[in-house]
């Protein structure tokens, strides 16, 4: 069995957490509206200035998970944190997020096994009795 040089698992630690660091900038400028378009793999990538096939590869072998799975993972904090807003309506939210209404229903219960408003109504509940997470 042939084991992996270090300094190509030290490229892929770097790679990824290049990757994550730039998915998250952009991300935060998103969501202050500095920036209009949520980037693609492709467009991260080319911030990297590396191939998106490249990137995909190395974190999927590094992390065991394809690039859009930290990117989905992060739209679900936002999500979370817009829905606990009860000012803004679960419409807003996905087109703050960049969905229709519906497939943002069907994207966050996917992920977080339930639906905008069950989250919401968990969470003002969770919020009342102070055990939400």
């Amino acid at each position: 069995m042939s084991t992996v040089p270090l300094k190509y698992l030290n490229r892929q630690d770097e790679i990824t957490a290049l990757f994550l660091k730039e998915m998250n900038k952009h991300l935060d400028d998103f969501m202050a509206g500095r920036v209009e378009n949520m980037f693609h793999l492709k467009d991260i990538a080319g911030m990297m200035f590396l191939h998106p096939v490249h990137v995909s590869n190395v974190i999927k072998l590094y992390t065991g998970y394809h690039p859009c799975y930290f990117y989905e993972l992060r739209i679900m904090e936002e999500a979370k944190r817009l829905l606990a807003d009860p000012g803004l309506t679960i419409s807003a939210v996905a087109s703050k997020l960049t969905y229709d209404k519906s497939n943002f229903t069907k994207f966050f219960k996917q992920y977080a096994g339930m639906t905008p408003t069950e989250y919401r109504i968990k969470f003002a509940a969770a919020q009342i009795s102070g055990a939400f997470s």
